[in-house]
């Protein structure tokens, strides 16, 4: 069973991997894709269709590109299609999701003074609120809200807090705003999948039946990809959140999370302008650090209520099976002796304010629910404390991974 929480954890660091990588190919298509439609020039020898051109240089070499606004007159004989970015950064978001927060509900997913979730309810919540979010979404796409893309897009910012709102309610800071990104990115990837894609499909089938296309597929498939143009940085954003407590660890995490849309339109404005017309509007500059300043500031607030209060709350079945198990009162005394100085909710080691990554350790529950992280970061690896700062010896690390091991064979 000990084996397995290594291998397991590797797993997810293999997966974490992918994602970003991933990640990084969809992220960047798109923004190219984005600074090529919005550079395209006129040029007198444009053929028929045709919307603009550029000319990039690149390599070593020179590319000579043309978009044409609905399609060319003939299909051509090689088309490369962009979406597999896209499909794959879901899957992998999503693998690494049902790892971390599904698999590891209890530690990671569950806040029993949110909501005292069964697992079940909570991967529930977790996997239901991503498609419900899709078929909102798509919904308020295809009213007649559709035309009119500034209202389209103030509803879709609403949409987005209250979901931050609602996230709040029930999970984890840490899944919460985690849950947050994975709803945006599951609207990205859905408009890739059931919009964009189709939609290109039918334009590729018009042509090589020699139809015309209609122009609305184009359209459509714009106002989509626009969307997804302005989400991409707060995505960013939120899944980089679980490693910093101050963006997840105060009571008003849902605002910061909201706050930071604004703060992807200020900047993707900033670029979009600048692509298209040469120079940026530098207004944009300032109302992001104001933005970015209101959420430092909202970040002051901690979240984890008082220590009389978190000793009093009852054990998960999770913390039960940790605290009962042999070597626990050991671990425990190791641990408040060698950690609880900083990860604690109000940190007495001195330049450190906020426990770090929102871990505490400091009563039987929080300990007894930490037991898989302990085991990992200061019994079977050095990471913990930061260069042995605390000098826990090896008899501590071997005292921390016998406990594990009891709890885990329990």
């Amino acid at each position: 069973m000990h084996d397995f929480a290594i291998l397991w954890d590797w797993a997810g660091f293999a997966v974490r991997w992918l994602h970003v990588i991933t990640a990084i190919a969809w992220i960047g298509s798109s923004f190219y894709f984005v600074a090529l439609d919005l550079g395209l020039r006129k040029a007198p020898d444009l053929p028929p269709g045709a919307h603009g051109e550029e000319w990039q240089v690149h390599g070593g070499g020179f590319y000579h590109i043309r978009k044409f606004l609905v399609a060319p007159d003939a299909m051509p004989e090689h088309l490369t299609w962009f979406k597999w970015e896209s499909y794959a950064t879901w899957l992998s978001g999503a693998a690494l999701l049902m790892i971390v927060y599904w698999v590891g509900a209890e530690l990671y997913l569950i806040d029993p003074s949110r909501a005292d979730l069964a697992v079940w309810q909570a991967i529930a919540l977790s996997a239901g609120s991503l498609s419900i979010g899709w078929l909102v979404y798509d919904a308020l796409c295809k009213s007649p809200l559709g035309n009119r893309p500034t209202l389209l897009m103030l509803l879709l910012f609403v949409l987005l807090v209250v979901m931050s709102w609602g996230y709040n309610q029930i999970f984890t800071g840490r899944a919460a705003l985690l849950h947050l990104g994975a709803f945006t990115a599951t609207i990205m990837t859905a408009n890739v999948f059931l919009i964009i894609m189709p939609n290109q499909r039918i334009v590729v089938a018009d042509l090589k039946a020699g139809r015309k296309p209609d122009p609305k597929y184009g359209k459509i498939a714009k106002l989509r990809s626009t969307h997804n143009n302005y989400l991409t940085l707060p995505v960013v954003f939120l899944m980089l959140s679980n490693h910093y407590p101050l963006a997840f660890a105060t009571e008003y995490s849902w605002i910061i999370a909201s706050l930071v849309f604004l703060m992807g339109v200020t900047i993707r404005h900033y670029f979009n302008t600048m692509h298209a017309t040469g120079r940026g509007p530098h207004w944009t500059w300032g109302v992001t650090v104001i933005l970015f300043l209101i959420l430092a500031w909202l970040s002051t607030a901690p979240m984890w209520g008082s220590y009389e209060e978190a000793e009093a709350r009852p054990m998960t079945a999770y913390e039960q099976r940790f605290a009962s198990a042999e070597g626990f009162h050991e671990a425990e005394q190791i641990v408040v002796g060698r950690c609880s100085m900083c990860h604690a909710r109000e940190p007495v080691w001195d330049g450190i304010r906020w426990a770090p990554k929102g871990v505490v350790l400091e009563t039987p529950q929080d300990i007894a629910g930490q037991a898989r992280a302990i085991y990992l970061q200061a019994g079977v690896t050095h990471a913990m404390p930061p260069a042995n700062i605390t000098d826990l010896s090896d008899d501590d690390r071997r005292a921390l991974v016998r406990w594990f091991r009891a709890g885990q064979g329990a």
